[in-house]
């Protein structure tokens, strides 16, 4: 939640922001979509942080008004009707591969992560090292357990929508697919090459490392979601589960790394800092991934 912190009189060296609305009222608590101070009559609370009237009414305001025409998200994306839309379409990918899985079978094989098969010294016939590097992607969204992908998709709908609402659709999927890439790589470097890895969970501790960092850029009580992170990732590293660790901390790592570069880039140049990041992150991914088809083939 938002702390309102003291401070001096104001026009003291500690004073704080007023009002924007009322130049008589300190606040320490800013709108989350267009960064301007609002004091408590006000904010307009949201699921993400507090909002202004103007961002709430969907209007620019003037004086300090953000440098969009239409009113941006903390992380600088558009404001959206549906806030959940991406989250609800990629829950819907989800369940549809699940679905055609159990009506053929047989597309699970080409669908998980697999770095080689069949082991040496047979001749390899598909996997990642073979160029079958679609699976990255494909494992990301394939289920075979109906607990696997029910506890996913409850996963990516808690934190996908606030998520989603506070960065703006194109930054949150970018946050999404370079952290499932990321466990992806991980689990296909660290992980033996016959054994197949499956499953949204990558993207989706991604999601949790993003929301971490969001939480703290809002002042918001981290012990919550902290104690949802320490809680999965001891059954991660619990044995007998058959969880594979290496995309678990893959995806984390990337989110918490991309997480940081939505929230906290320079305004001026966001979007170079949002993407580049992004960018970098894709690079290790690709470079992880020819380094272990190096060792493979």
């Amino acid at each position: 939640m938002d702390q309102a912190a003291g401070g001096s009189p104001q026009g003291g060296a500690q004073s704080l922001p007023v009002c924007y609305r009322h130049a008589d009222r300190e606040t320490g608590i800013r709108c989350t979509r267009c960064e301007r101070p609002i004091c408590p009559e006000c904010m307009v609370s949201a699921s993400v942080g507090f909002q202004c009237p103007d961002c709430v009414r969907g209007g620019s305001g003037t004086g300090h008004a953000p440098d969009a025409s239409r009113p941006r998200t903390l992380a600088g994306g558009t404001v959206t009707a549906d806030p959940r839309l991406l989250t609800k379409i990629l829950i819907g990918i989800n369940v549809a591969v699940f679905i055609a899985v159990h009506a053929w079978p047989s597309l699970l094989d080409d669908l998980f992560l697999l770095g080689v098969w069949p082991p040496a010294p047979y001749t390899p016939t598909e996997g990642v090292a073979e160029g079958e590097w679609y699976r990255l992607v494909t494992s990301m969204f394939t289920h075979n357990e109906i607990w696997h992908i029910g506890f996913n998709m409850l996963s990516l709908w808690w934190l996908g929508g606030p998520l989603e609402e506070a960065l703006g659709r194109a930054r949150y999927l970018a946050v999404y697919f370079v952290s499932g890439l990321a466990g992806s790589a991980l689990a296909y470097l660290l992980a033996s090459p016959t054994t197949a890895t499956l499953g949204a969970s990558g993207a989706i501790f991604g999601l949790f490392g993003a929301t971490a960092v969001l939480m703290r850029r809002l002042n918001y009580d981290m012990r919550p979601i902290i104690a949802l992170l320490v809680i999965n990732l001891i059954f991660t590293f619990s044995p007998g589960f058959n969880i594979s660790w290496q995309a678990h901390i893959g995806g984390l790592v990337a989110g918490v790394v991309t997480g940081y570069a939505m929230v906290h880039a320079p305004r001026r140049r966001r979007a170079l800092v949002q993407y580049g990041t992004c960018a970098l992150v894709l690079a290790v991914v690709v470079a992880l991934t020819l380094l272990r088809t190096a060792q493979l083939t």
